[in-house]
């Protein structure tokens, strides 16, 4: 009996010093039962992934064998050496007149045909659109799109047409402008279609990413609006959020809504029926936060704590207010930006002001949010915008690219790569991603389906165009052909044409045909006749006032090069006196008349 009671005491001894002990030190119960929900959770949400511990346990039924194998120093990931590379300042578009605008906006986007960015105009607002192949030095008179009578606040190219882009500005309208395959040649005032309904300014447009011409605008009001852009009208309203909308964000099949606001909130919402399923406090601090989903449903964001310190964080949808992860960054006041690649789960982050690109992986496995490494640059960017994988240069095992907008009017293409000795195509690296086909139509979603976004293969649907990949089919504006708002434009056009008897010109009509324009978006031809004349007498001023320069630059170099030369120049030596001549001596006829 005295053994055993000594037994005992020694047995809880050690269980008390397991739990004292600073080395062994256990997590408290609700720790650990957190973390055992957490668990649980990932094993549900990414059953998708290929996770090396379930191979690992399921070949070893010995479980202590399986904690020993299953240890690793290192985590297995290919992605982990994913770099940046900065393409050289030739090979990026330099000269830009970036916004000064103080809203917390990207300021870019981009897709596989254009780049857009928001410049700097008098007048009202405008944004600038480049194709990928006009590098360089941008020329200060570049046509612009500028129909806005306030500055333009964030713009967002159309996921199932690359020549249609929105924009939002302190006008409180939200415009929709299409963009011909070549680019603008003039200055653009008048869009597609104008979607009026916000009273204050519009600060925040996006696409749905599976319905065709559906598109989500907030203003400065509170209010989220959901448009129907073929017919110019108002699907849907949403009126639960008591103050300034930061962010908002569809999940994968754009069933649900994730939104953040100035209250700290994040709420999960019903769209169609307008209700908030879910809402929780996001961060304590009070500056912007953002959150996106994630392609499983889980939702990450970002923002900043009760002490100003940025800070990510990973939930899950039926726990908001209980994160998995919170993890502080630094102290910086800048707002971060989350950049999604559903691809390869890779998280960018992009923070205003900051001269980095940080990038984590998500993956089943703790701590959930794997830090991978951070692009450096000299510069501070000022905006940025992600291209979409499809355009995207397979052949370099690029996986995603970046256009970033420095205070100095650069801006800067970098290009992430996965180190691979092959040349192949890698077909690990690059799954079907999203296309430009939309999978459902607007009736369709209002009426409550839903349906996976459209996937494409790059190594079957793709060519190579401008350093880049991109779907083959020919890319048409779906949007104008059924809308009913643009049919009285169209009208309209008739009219006026029959009151002038005039016909459009064989250019206008071809590119009416090739990019699906409505006649309404395209000046009449009087109009475009007299502006014409307006430039050509612009033109002839121009080189009369060079002309003029050129000749009083060469009479100033002329006198200074005289001025010069008689300061240097030693004086000339004083003239010998010349002989007296006798007036009566008569003067030879042979002499010339300077010699007299």
């Amino acid at each position: 009996m005295k053994e055993t009671e000594k037994m005992d005491v020694n047995n809880e001894i050690r269980r008390h010093n397991s739990f004292t002990s600073p080395g062994t030190r256990r997590a408290p119960v609700s720790k650990r039962a957190g973390r055992e929900r957490c668990h649980s959770y990932h094993a549900q949400v990414f059953n998708s992934f290929d996770s090396s511990d379930k191979k690992i346990s399921s070949a070893n039924p010995n479980p202590k064998a399986s904690e020993k194998m299953s240890f690793r120093v290192v985590r297995s990931s290919k992605f982990r050496h994913v770099y940046g590379q900065a393409l050289k300042r030739e090979q990026c578009y330099d000269n830009i007149r970036v916004s000064k605008s103080s809203w917390d906006s990207t300021f870019c986007a981009v897709n596989p045909k254009f780049l857009a960015i928001i410049v700097e105009s008098a007048g009202g607002g405008a944004f600038i659109v480049l194709p990928h192949n006009k590098v360089g030095r941008i020329p200060a008179d570049h046509p612009l799109v500028g129909g806005h009578k306030g500055p333009v606040l964030d713009i967002a190219w159309c996921p199932h047409n690359d020549n249609v882009i929105a924009s939002g500005s302190e006008d409180c309208v939200v415009k929709v402008w299409q963009i011909p395959d070549g680019g603008i040649s003039r200055t653009l005032t008048e869009p597609v279609v104008d979607l009026v309904y916000h009273q204050r300014r519009v600060g925040l447009v996006l696409w749905h990413p599976t319905a065709q011409n559906v598109l989500l605008t907030a203003g400065s009001d509170n209010q989220i609006a959901i448009w129907n852009v073929g017919t110019g009208e108002v699907l849907l309203s949403l009126d639960c959020h008591p103050d300034l909308i930061y962010s908002a964000c569809w999940n994968w099949t754009g069933s649900k809504l994730l939104t953040t606001c100035r209250d700290k909130k994040i709420r999960i919402i019903d769209p169609r029926k307008g209700e908030v399923e879910a809402e929780a406090i996001a961060h304590e601090g009070s500056k912007a936060s953002r959150a996106i989903f994630l392609k499983h449903g889980l939702v990450f964001t970002t923002g900043f704590s009760r002490m100003s310190e940025r800070q990510y964080t990973l939930r899950t949808p039926d726990a908001l207010g209980e994160p998995i992860v919170t993890v502080e960054i630094d102290t910086s006041n800048g707002v971060m930006f989350p950049l999604y690649d559903p691809d390869t789960n890779l998280i960018y982050l992009c923070g205003k002001g900051d001269s980095v690109i940080r990038y984590f992986e998500v993956t089943p496995e703790p701590p959930f949010v794997h830090y991978i490494n951070t692009f450096q640059t000299p510069d501070p960017q000022r905006g940025i915008g992600m291209m979409p994988k499809r355009g995207c240069d397979v052949a370099t095992c690029e996986i995603a690219k970046f256009y970033r907008l420095n205070n100095s009017g650069l801006c800067q293409v970098v290009s992430m790569t996965v180190p691979r000795k092959s040349e192949l195509f890698q077909e690990d690296l690059y799954p079907d991603t999203l296309s430009d086909e939309a999978s459902l139509t607007a009736d369709e979603w209002l009426a409550g389906e839903d349906a996976e976004p459209c996937t494409m293969s790059l190594k079957e649907r793709a060519v190579v165009v401008q350093g880049g990949y991109v779907s083959g089919r020919a890319q048409q504006l779906t949007v104008n052909k059924r809308s009913n708002a643009l049919a009285t434009g169209k009208d309209r056009e008739k009219e006026r044409e029959k009151d002038k008897d005039r016909s459009p010109t064989p250019a206008q009509k071809r590119d009416d045909s090739q990019a699906g324009t409505p006649a309404s978006a395209t000046p009449p031809p009087a109009v475009t006749a007299a502006i014409e004349k307006q430039l050509s007498d612009l033109v002839e001023e121009i080189r009369k006032l060079k002309s003029v320069i050129v000749k009083q630059e060469n009479r100033i170099r002329a006198l200074e090069a005289a001025a010069k030369a008689a300061i240097l120049s030693p004086p000339p030596p004083e003239p010998s006196p010349l002989p007296e001549h006798n007036h009566d001596t008569p003067v030879p006829e042979t002499m010339a008349p300077d010699e007299v």
